[in-house]
């Protein structure tokens, strides 16, 4: 597993990456930035966990609207949840252990 360092809302991260996805991983940091750079600058939210949250979700109702490209982004949803769903707490999990390095967790 290849290590990237990307950065997200001017935070460095180091982030674990399969090879071969890197790509898709910083396609996917460009979307979570570019969130949660304009939820910031909207100006109506400052602190970095709500943020990430609203960026989750703003996320997550994209891709909900995309039921082809969401069932095949969220492998881990449950046997028994609806094609084309997303696992909100997955995503929340996994913006969790991205904030876990500066100590704002969700």
């Amino acid at each position: 597993m290849k290590q990237v360092e990307v950065t997200i809302l001017g935070q460095s991260y180091i982030l674990g990456c399969p090879d071969g996805g890197e790509s898709s991983l910083l396609e996917a940091v460009a979307d979570v930035d570019r969130e949660m750079s304009a939820i910031r600058d909207g100006g109506k939210v400052k602190a970095r966990e709500r943020i990430a949250v609203l960026a989750a979700l703003n996320l997550a109702f994209e891709l909900a609207q995309r039921p082809v490209l969401a069932s095949a982004v969220a492998p881990s949803r449950g046997a028994d949840a609806p094609h084309g769903t997303v696992d909100l707490d997955g995503l929340v999990r996994r913006i969790d252990m991205a904030l876990g390095a500066d100590g704002q967790l969700l």
